[in-house]
């Protein structure tokens, strides 16, 4: 026998969350309406540009809404006329209580992290930053503060010791895709028990706070094991950055993908290449073989491809 599953209003923005709606729509929820934010100017023509949660939307034909202001009464009116079970949100704005308060099972998260750790915008980047080898979704009840509500579900998955941000991406918004399906199934049978956030004894909390430009920028004078990690967990993006500096020139590049090596011992910074195609950047102990890059204004490219366009001698990092 088939389950039943509920009527939805799904409420999100970007990739991660179209794989979630795609996975609710396909296993059978009512799609009451689908929440994403205003169509924005992007774009070297300043074209406007739709989130992929309303492509979705638009070629499904759901009902759209797309509010300037979340608590606007008109949208909050339109969402109780709507007469939804339950909202889920992926990757979406802060809601105000007006909002997730609205239908009778209440409003479900889901996150990318194991929580109560790595709490914000950017869990699968901090978690790779740091070094973890384990890490996962989780499915919560939303409240009143920012990723702290009862916990529904979570699914863990290990972290490779050379996978980055863009592939553990992938990997968690198909795994958070099938939570959001089960999380939405079991909440609606009456299944489910939350469970408040709690930590384990002698575990520190870690949060995991929006990425800006100011916060990519490699430190050569840590670790290479951590240097490797952070440049691991800015890729594709926003891609760890790095300046190279001449007298008065410099040249900004952003660092995709790095190897260890542990054969490298020099002042931490300095550039050097290794059999003409391979580029290597010392740090506190050992260095980084640099494999993939963009350079300023340029596409990316291999170490190689760099090495045969750009005359390297001379060039310094901070």
């Amino acid at each position: 026998m088939t389950e039943t599953l509920p009527r939805i209003i799904f409420m999100g923005t970007p990739k991660f969350a179209v794989a979630s709606l795609r996975a609710l729509h396909q296993a059978g929820c009512d799609v009451a309406a689908v929440v994403t934010v205003p169509d924005r100017p992007a774009g070297r023509g300043r074209k406007l540009t739709f989130s992929p949660v309303k492509e979705y939307a638009i070629e499904h034909q759901f009902t759209l809404l797309q509010p300037e202001k979340l608590r606007d009464p008109v949208f909050i009116d339109s969402l109780r006329d709507l007469n939804a079970d339950m909202f889920v949100v992926v990757a979406f704005r802060m809601l105000p209580e007006a909002v997730w308060s609205l239908p009778p099972l209440g409003t479900f998260n889901l996150h990318a992290s194991l929580l109560p750790q790595y709490r914000g915008a950017a869990p699968i980047n901090h978690a790779i930053i740091n070094g973890e080898t384990r890490t996962g979704v989780t499915t919560f009840l939303i409240d009143k503060e920012i990723d702290t509500g009862m916990v529904l579900l979570s699914r863990s998955t290990d972290i490779a010791p050379d996978e980055t941000a863009g592939s553990l991406h992938d990997r968690l918004m198909e795994i958070g895709a099938a939570l959001a399906v089960e999380t939405a199934a079991g909440l609606y049978a009456g299944r489910l028990k939350p469970s408040p956030q709690s930590i384990p004894p002698g575990d520190t909390l870690r949060t995991a706070p929006r990425i800006f430009p100011a916060d990519a920028v490699i430190h050569w004078k840590e670790s290479a094991v951590k240097v490797h990690n952070f440049i691991r967990g800015l890729s594709p993006c926003p891609g760890a950055m790095t300046i190279l500096h001449k007298g008065n020139r410099s040249f900004r590049l952003k660092i995709l993908e790095g190897m260890l090596r542990n054969d490298i011992s020099d002042i931490p910074g300095t550039v050097s290449v290794a059999d003409r195609d391979h580029l290597l950047v010392s740090c506190l102990s050992g260095g980084i073989e640099i494999l993939s890059l963009v350079p300023e204004g340029r596409k990316r490219m291999t170490a190689a491809e760099f090495l045969r366009g750009f005359d390297i001698e001379g060039w310094k990092i901070d």
